[in-house]
């Protein structure tokens, strides 16, 4: 277990790759024969590994929320999302300007939402976790906190990205300054100076990428003939592309370590030295993946596809007239939309889940340390925030975390 050396105690993580692969393919292979339903089941399993599997001073954390509480939360949003959808489908059949108009309304709103959907999330996650069997919680109100969020929103769009320094630190203060763990309260010690130069320095990065682009397009023609140029052309851009990415992954990792660095607990002070290069390989690792899956999904198809119409593939040739009526066959093709579509889907959150999610976990962990832990011996447990009906509008816009 992680032991503490100069008052300095280690957060460790060490869930295994492997086991989650199992119980991922367990739960994600439930998933078609309950229409999705079994995802709540899904999200449950994976934070227990997560949690379970991650200690901080030698004590591991604890997940106590059950995945019907997230199905309850799940079906609470939708009596919400019902109307929302038929006024979508109102607006559908409405005139052209009315569409855009309406369409535009519905995405502001849907925008605004996200950031309550996100603050009532972690309100839930909060107040299921535990450590040395005491609750974390988080206060405030994800009404103001969705409001905040929209209106530096707005600023940083009409600024084109310049506010985002403040509008990062205000956010990360307001939900580390209403975040409990029993009866002590979390502080924040950032602001925008701490973001300042990594920010504005990636900014004049991308400036710079978005010129270098423009330059290409001019010199190939896509610029004036988008649609009309030689396709070959659009390779000149995946140069501008990863460089775009590699800046953004490391600013990522330069705003993760100095926000949680100034992450305080009473006394007790975290320090996350998060890798940017480690980062950007498990970004790397996730493109591998999900192309090895991809191929090993299209070898599948195409074994399928011999044995539903094994005349065409008679002989050493393929009888492309058999082929086609066999693929004209409605119920043929209607299973091959359905479950190609269930497959490229779900292998991609599954590959994406192994590699992007744990490698994330897994760097976050063990990029941290806590200092002063022994100060938070005398906290005090709080009763369970019991109010809270799963996730809520986080499930059903499907932007929960972990």
């Amino acid at each position: 277990m992680a032991g503490e050396i100069s008052g300095t105690s280690a957060i460790r993580f060490w869930g295994r790759r492997s086991a989650f692969a199992l119980i991922l393919l367990r739960y994600y292979v439930l998933l078609v024969p309950t229409i999705g339903l079994y995802r709540f089941w899904l999200t449950t399993a994976r934070r227990r590994f997560y949690w379970g599997h991650t200690d901080i001073g030698g004590d591991t954390l604890e997940y106590t929320g059950g995945a019907g509480q997230l199905l309850v939360g799940f079906l609470m949003a939708l009596v919400v999302f019902v109307p929302v959808y038929g006024l979508f489908f109102y607006l559908s059949t409405q005139s052209a300007s009315v569409v855009i108009i309406g369409y535009g309304a519905a995405a502001v709103l849907l925008w605004f939402l996200f950031g309550y959907a996100r603050y009532r999330a972690r309100d839930f996650r909060l107040s299921r976790t535990l450590w040395r069997g005491i609750r974390f919680d988080q206060a405030g109100s994800a009404w103001v906190y969705a409001l905040r969020r929209f209106l530096w929103s707005i600023l940083t769009l009409v600024t084109l990205g310049l506010a985002y320094p403040f509008m990062a630190a205000d956010l990360w203060s307001y939900r580390y300054a209403n975040s409990w763990y029993g009866d002590r309260k979390f502080g924040f010690a950032g602001s925008w100076k701490h973001l300042a130069l990594p920010f504005y320095l990636a900014w004049a990065a991308m400036a710079a990428i978005v010129v270098w682009a423009i330059v290409i397009a001019e010199q190939t023609g896509l610029l004036e003939n988008p649609l009309e140029g030689d396709p070959a052309g659009y390779f000149n851009f995946l140069l501008p592309l990863l460089a775009g990415f590699t800046v953004v992954t490391f600013y990522r990792a330069a705003e993760i370590s100095r926000m949680f660095s100034a992450v305080r607990l009473g006394d007790a002070t975290l320090t996350l030295r998060f890798s940017g290069l480690r980062l950007f390989w498990q970004y790397v690792l996730f493109a591998i993946a999900l192309v090895a899956a991809y191929i090993l999904l299209a070898l599948g198809g195409f074994v399928v596809l011999t044995i539903l119409a094994s005349e065409a593939f008679a002989g050493y040739g393929v009888d492309f007239d058999l082929l086609l009526r066999a693929m004209q066959s409605s119920t043929i093709t209607l299973l091959a939309i359905i479950f190609g579509y269930l497959l490229l889907f779900g292998a991609f959150t599954y590959v994406h889940e192994l590699f992007l999610g744990y490698g994330f976990w897994h760097l976050l962990a063990n990029s941290a340390s806590i200092a002063g832990l022994d100060t938070l011996s005398d906290v005090r447990a709080r009763a369970e925030d019991k109010a809270l009906a799963g996730e809520g509008l986080a499930d059903a816009l499907n932007i929960g975390g972990y």
